[in-house]
């Protein structure tokens, strides 16, 4: 006899389309956040009209709840998206791109010289493939000291681009003519200043210890305070690594060939277009 609790549609239910391997490997997700796979790879599904509906909600894409919502439907082994390190991100939303719309993306560029606006086919399993082999560097060496380093979550991403999203229209008050230029320079010494304050915040985030022989420093107050108290060489280096690893995991511009006609227009024979991940319409 049929089980009266089971579904009997289930079997129309959606499939998972494609397999992930996440950049990170699994690595630095808090436990509980990811259902760790022992092959590696993730089971990725296509998006429900639901989650169509939320990635395209702007106020919900701004603070991150859609695109955390749509990554527990279609990824379901990341349990708390908001956990997940950031350098996962972008590979997560286009394997879902992949399993609900398919491999190719039209794409509008621009040609440089002409300026003429042109489609280009972009496979996206191209973009998919540049995580490949991609590995974080976790450690700054600096003299005797080892500074562990740790990506941001989604969450710590969210909120330090939400802050500077916030704080930089500040600078829209400069062209505004209403307002008195002491008001201005009040406001901008502000702004610049949280932005500066976002900037150390950031650091302090991505520092999971420091090792000094065998003493070994985890306590945020005591590595804030280091942070604070710093010398400007070890603050650059530690700045400028973390913003080398931020670059692995970006997406890198395509390299377009120049057609015959665009070549005898000026144009250079091969030139790069910068791919960005618009959510509201990357998701189409």
């Amino acid at each position: 006899m049929e089980n009266k609790n089971t579904n009997p549609l289930q079997k129309y239910f959606r499939q998972p389309k494609i397999y992930l391997s996440l950049p990170s490997n699994g690595k630095y997700y808090p436990a509980g956040s990811l259902e760790i796979s022992e092959t590696g790879e993730y089971p990725v599904f296509p998006m429900t009209a639901r989650d169509e509906i939320m990635i395209k909600t702007p106020d919900a894409l701004l603070n991150g709840e859609a695109t955390v919502s749509v990554i527990k439907s279609c990824i379901p082994a990341i349990k708390e998206p908001f956990n997940m390190p950031a350098m996962d991100l972008d590979a997560c939303l286009i394997a879902i791109r992949i399993a609900t719309y398919g491999e190719k993306m039209d794409l509008n560029i621009n040609v440089p010289v002409t300026n003429e606006e042109k489609s280009f086919d972009l496979d996206l399993r191209i973009m998919l493939d540049q995580f490949t082999n991609v590995t974080y560097d976790h450690i700054v060496q600096m003299g005797d000291l080892s500074i562990e380093l740790k990506p941001l979550t989604y969450q710590e991403f969210t909120n330090t681009s939400k802050a500077t999203f916030d704080e930089q229209r500040i600078f829209n008050v400069l062209n505004d003519s209403n307002i008195s230029e002491n008001d201005k320079l009040s406001s901008f010494t502000e702004s610049f200043r949280k932005l500066t304050d976002l900037t150390i915040s950031t650091l302090e985030m991505s520092i999971a210890s420091i090792t000094m022989g065998e003493d070994v420093v985890t306590d945020r107050n005591h590595i804030k305070e280091f942070i604070a108290n710093t010398d400007k060489g070890l603050f650059e280096k530690v700045t400028n690594h973390i913003e080398a690893q931020r670059e692995k995991f970006q997406i890198r511009p395509l390299i377009v060939d120049a057609t015959p006609e665009e070549l005898e227009a000026g144009v250079p024979v091969t030139y790069e277009v910068p791919v960005t991940f618009d959510q509201s319409n990357f998701f189409v």
